[in-house]
């Protein structure tokens, strides 16, 4: 396999509420905008879309879905301008919704921005010196509005449009305004939605009028004057830089018959695939992403996570047309099948993955040096996140895209140990902490428009808090300034849920314990999602009492006041769970099953009356092995292992046959989402989750750090 790193302007063509505001060192500059925002006719007076609400709220959610009409928008923009020299330093400074890639006389120059709410939406700043000249310019926008309620973006709303400033040498020179002019692209029809409504799958059409509307030399003479945009959003600088590209060339290319090549990218990437063809105006190219073959050889485009990635290139009839993709998919294989047309003329050589990520350096070591079945594992978790970690952190990059909360706690910590860079984590502690204004107790997602609340995450971000404590003075400021913040979460639980000892029950928000629900190890508990879940039960009262060990651990080393009531809730908690005959948890004060889960998750916390308990759930973890953990319950597992000196039982899971290294045999180049492509009935092939094998193997002590035995300091509790 053969990489070429190039930068972003080698890449070819195809490429109403009170925010929460915290300070933080930001790699974009602030800037105040001169430049309006600006969109088409189609959006300029619509009436914006409330898409927030309670996820039970499923009267509203239809309402919502009913109103959001306007679908899948390909909107162009293009600014001609002079400069009478080239100019030492430019900067443009940008954002869009929902997105937009930027060109400048012609060459990609970058794209973006990371998704946000209005309240707190981003901008970006890009240097653009090397692409300006001296005389005439031109600056091409291509915008997008995807228009679902989904994962991925604040969309769905009716809010579309691009805002930029150009900066040439101190001196603003460009701005957005009502004398740009726009045009929607129509090379871009829609051929499906795959995932959980995540993306729209695109058939592009290389004769399409506005297709090079990027060039210099384009004619846009018949396009129409830049509306302006009702906008509303509170800008401020993205706290990380843009993405990295690049690109990726075939390990193998092969013929599968006559009019059927196969195209191997060597390992999983997320990006775009490029490719030149020739033909008859309206010949079609049928193009199928996997990212696995089919028993004959074939793609799998039909992929496990639910995602038909089929998609179509129509020719013009011209003599080398470009395939143009906008959105990104994460593949390894691109099956091109040709139409029966004696024009076809394919350039092999011009295939190309155009693979996209967040700037990567590994900073970390690997404390098992010299261990084979260690360094496979680490060279899979490495490289997850090297190619996996987009704007911001999503599950999977495939059916959701999601930036969910539990996910990315692990995902970040698994980030920021292995770069040594906390920026990722801090954004996220931010990002989730302003979704309070849709519920005080956090929401699943940030920055989109699906409303989905799972109890326990909230309560896994108090976990990040001793991390950050322990990195640096300035993190140290960075939680001081935010605990009041972090409090109120607690407060929230406690005022919606507790009980009269102080536990929890009665709960609207999904309790998910570990998934998916074949793994819970019978937890005798109805759980089910979209209902309230009105038993007493135990792992959500451990990761309640956890967040709470978590945030006075960290507000005492800062010297700042404890959260009250933590000693009274360890005592329910063992009062109401704890079986003193078998010396282990129950499922809930309503069952005397007692499930792995149910036992894992206080002992990771500290809730343990006596030895002779832990002993027993070492035993547990020591019988089962890996057969009864996966996405949730296996990292508190492997840290308390660590914590409690079990150094050689945690080598054996970790390089267990059935977990990570079985991932290996089964031919992964990423992390999957579970032990086996078969784990789950939609097994996403590229979700970054597992790669929190990487933290046990890092030289830095998990176990130390998220030690939550013995936390209380308070004699009032």
């Amino acid at each position: 396999m053969h990489f070429l790193k190039i930068t972003t302007h080698t890449i070819i063509a195809f490429l109403s509420f009170a925010p929460l505001v915290f300070s933080a060192t930001q790699p974009t500059s602030k800037h105040t905008f001169e430049g309006v925002w600006i969109s088409s006719d189609e959006f300029a007076n619509l009436a914006e879309i409330n898409v927030f609400h309670r996820q039970l709220d499923r009267k509203r959610a239809a309402e919502i879905a009913s109103a959001a009409k306007i679908k899948n928008r390909h909107v162009l923009f293009r600014k001609t301008f002079d400069l009478s020299a080239a100019p030492k330093s430019a900067k443009l400074f940008f954002s869009a919704d929902d997105y937009a890639k930027i060109y400048i006389n012609g060459e990609f120059a970058g794209q973006g921005p990371a998704a946000g709410y209005p309240s707190h939406y981003l901008y970006h700043e890009i240097d653009v010196s090397k692409f300006l000249k001296n005389g005439t310019n031109t600056i091409a926008v291509h915008s997008y509005y995807q228009g679902l309620i989904n994962r991925v973006w604040v969309s769905g709303d009716n809010r579309h449009g691009f805002i930029c400033d150009l900066v040439c040498d101190g001196e603003a020179l460009l701005k957005t305004g009502s004398d740009w002019k726009y045009f929607h692209h129509g090379g871009f029809s829609e051929v499906g939605r795959v995932g959980y409504d995540t993306q729209f799958l695109e058939r592009y059409d290389a004769g399409a009028p506005e297709v090079g509307f990027e060039r210099e030399d384009f004619d846009d003479s018949n396009w129409k004057d830049a509306a302006l945009s009702k906008s509303g959003y509170k800008l401020f600088p993205s706290p990380q830089e843009t993405l990295e590209f690049e690109t990726v060339f075939p390990s193998e290319i092969r013929r599968i018959s006559k009019n059927r090549i196969l195209v191997d990218f060597g390992a999983m990437y997320v990006g775009y695939f490029s490719m030149s063809a020739s033909g008859s105006d309206g010949d079609l190219i049928e193009l199928r992403y996997a990212q696995e073959l089919n028993g004959d050889g074939s793609a799998r485009y039909k992929l496990r996570a639910n995602c038909n990635y089929r998609e179509f290139f129509e020719l013009s009839g011209g003599e080398c047309d470009k395939l143009n993709q906008f959105d990104f998919k994460s593949f390894r294989y691109a099956e091109i099948i040709l139409p029966e047309s004696p024009s076809i003329k394919i350039d092999e050589s011009s295939f190309r993955l155009i693979a996209r990520h967040m700037p990567f350096k590994l900073a970390a070591k690997c404390r098992y040096r010299g261990d084979e079945k260690v360094k496979k594992i680490w060279d899979l978790c490495v490289r997850s996140i090297k190619y996996g970690v987009q704007e911001q952190i999503q599950d999977c990059m495939d059916r959701e895209k999601g930036y969910y909360l539990g996910d990315g706690c692990y995902t970040t910590l698994t980030q920021c140990l292995l770069t040594n860079d906390y920026a990722p984590m801090r954004k996220l502690i931010d990002d989730f902490l302003r979704t309070s204004f849709i519920n005080e107790g956090l929401v699943t997602c940030a920055n989109c428009s699906f409303m989905q609340e799972i109890a326990e995450y909230p309560l896994m971000m108090f976990l990040l808090l001793p991390v950050l404590e322990e990195q640096s003075a300035a993190d140290g400021e960075f939680i001081r300034e935010r605990l009041g913040s972090l409090r109120k979460i607690l407060d929230y639980y406690k005022s919606e849920y507790a009980q009269e000892n102080g536990l929890l029950a009665n709960l609207d928000k999904w309790c998910v314990v570990e998934w998916p629900a074949n793994w819970r190890d019978g937890y005798d508990v109805d759980i089910s999602e979209g209902k309230v879940c009105k038993t007493m039960h135990n792992v959500i009262n451990a990761w309640y009492i956890g967040a709470i060990k978590s945030y006075n651990k960290t507000a005492r080393k800062l010297g700042e006041p404890e959260y009250p009531g933590e000693a009274k809730l360890v005592e329910a908690f063992q009062n109401a769970f704890y079986d003193s005959q078998k010396k282990l948890f129950k499922d809930s004060v309503e069952s005397s099953h007692s499930s792995f889960q149910a036992n894992i998750f206080p002992w990771f916390m500290g809730l343990y009356p006596d030895e002779d308990c832990r002993k027993n759930i070492v035993e547990l973890v020591r019988k089962n092995r890996m057969k009864k953990s996966m996405l949730y319950t296996t990292f508190p597992m492997l840290v308390s292992l660590r914590r409690d000196g079990e150094e050689q039982l945690l080598y054996e899971l970790l390089t267990d046959d059935g977990a990570w290294l079985n991932m290996i045999n089964e031919g992964a180049t990423s992390t999957f989402e579970g032990w086996s492509k078969t784990s789950k009935w939609n097994t996403s092939l590229f979700h970054l989750l597992l790669t929190y094998g990487a933290v046990f193997m890092v030289e830095w002590d998990v176990g130390k750090t998220l030690d939550l035995r013995n936390t209380t300091a308070q004699k009032n509790n």
